[in-house]
């Protein structure tokens, strides 16, 4: 009789469940996304507000007559020569002080590109020449302060509700959940800055026909412009990413947006009036900067005045370049100290 030894059977083994890949994850984040209800009121009121905006410039500009526009460049011609004449008064009989140029003591040589039509006319055309760089910067502001409301209320809903905790049982991995949340933002706010950049053109484009000076745009116009509106979506996409990564870090919306309306209004104007020359480290100056045509100079004064009594002007120049790096250094610590923390932080 022999022994026989019997193998265990082996034991069922279920479907492997599928690993979510970061394809999947993006998908499912941009229907998330979309599905926001808020961020849709929001885009809406956007829209409307380029609707109403737009009826009301139209309102604020006119048709002047031939006549009157030749009366305005014969005003403008006059006051240039006039001021010219009292310059070359003051150059020739002002005692101008050592180390003080001509053009700090007596003002620096005007000429008709320092006048615009529209202060000599009651009704002035709309001048898409003049405005156009003004127009693309202040459209940019308008969309990197939705687009930071949508990256706030992004991030800050996941929290509030407790989504992401849900969310993370499905994709354990929190830095992988965290970088598809900023790439479908980074996205977003792209879409956000451009679509509000072909809105300004629109309006543009509808208040040149109706209400608009016929007169040729300058050389090199368009060229100035697209790239004043590209950096406009650049500063759209830091101020959503930014807000993100504030509201991260704290885990509330309302809380992030009281930080930045306290740091914005109050805590940028008590540095400009107490210490003036921190200002070249100042987000909003910075951000001016990075999207104003010819980047920003910022003025200040000496604090010991010379014998006359008088203090030194100084001036420090932001160009594009600096201002980028230091609103994306910004960003990226604040984001960064954000990953940190939800990497490490009990999220139950």
């Amino acid at each position: 009789m022999s022994a026989v030894v019997e193998q265990p059977a082996a034991r069922p083994t279920g479907p492997e469940l599928p690993r979510s890949r970061f394809g999947d994850l993006l998908r499912s984040e941009l229907h998330r996304f979309r599905s926001r209800r808020f961020i849709q009121v929001v885009l809406v009121l956007a829209v409307v507000g380029w609707v109403v905006a737009t009826g009301i410039a139209l309102t604020q500009h006119g048709t002047p007559s031939t006549a009157e526009i030749a009366r305005a460049e014969q005003q403008i011609d006059a006051d240039v020569a006039m001021n010219e004449e009292f310059r070359q008064e003051c150059l020739a009989a002002a005692d101008i002080p050592a180390g003080t140029s001509p053009d700090q003591f007596c003002g620096p040589e005007q000429t008709r590109a320092d006048y615009e039509l529209s202060w000599y006319l009651d009704e002035a055309p709309f001048d898409l020449a003049s405005t156009g760089p003004t127009g693309a910067l202040g459209f940019a502001t308008l969309a990197a302060v939705v687009a930071a409301l949508v990256g706030a209320t992004w991030i800050g809903a996941e929290w509030s509700t407790r989504s992401l905790v849900a969310l993370l049982f499905w994709v354990p991995r929190r830095m992988q959940v965290l970088g598809a949340k900023l790439v479908v933002l980074a996205g977003a706010a792209v879409l956000i800055g451009v679509v509000a950049q072909l809105g300004w053109l629109a309006m543009s484009a509808v208040l040149r026909a109706v209400v608009g000076l016929d007169a040729a745009l300058p050389a090199g116009f368009w060229g100035d412009l697209l790239q004043t509106q590209a950096r406009g979506v650049l500063l759209t996409v830091i101020a959503a990413l930014l807000a993100f990564g504030l509201t991260n870090l704290v885990r509330n919306t309302g809380a992030a947006l009281g930080i930045a309306f306290v740091y914005l209004v109050i805590g940028e104007n008590l540095i400009r009036g107490l210490r003036p020359a921190w200002q070249p480290w100042l987000l909003t100056e910075n951000a001016l900067a990075l999207v104003q045509q010819g980047g920003s100079t910022i003025y200040t004064y000496s604090d010991q005045p010379d014998r006359y009594g008088a203090t030194e002007q100084l001036e420090y120049y932001l160009g594009h370049l600096q201002s980028g790096v230091l609103l994306g250094a910004v960003t990226v610590v604040v984001i960064a100290v954000g990953a940190v923390l939800f990497a490490r932080r009990d999220l139950q």
